[in-house]
């Protein structure tokens, strides 16, 4: 998973409400999806 410095505390720190730390979670899982989007789109493949 990214490391996403602005979000990381807001989504793993000790005292975080509970909304906030799941948006926050969200958004470094979807930042993370997308990061894994860009690089299969970069990566070629064999047809066998």
């Amino acid at each position: 998973m990214n490391r996403i410095p602005a979000l990381w505390p807001a989504a793993y720190g000790p005292r975080v409400r509970p909304l906030p730390r799941l948006l926050a979670r969200t958004a470094v899982r979807l930042a993370d999806f997308v990061r894994m989007l860009a690089l299969a789109d970069h990566q070629s493949f064999t047809v066998l």
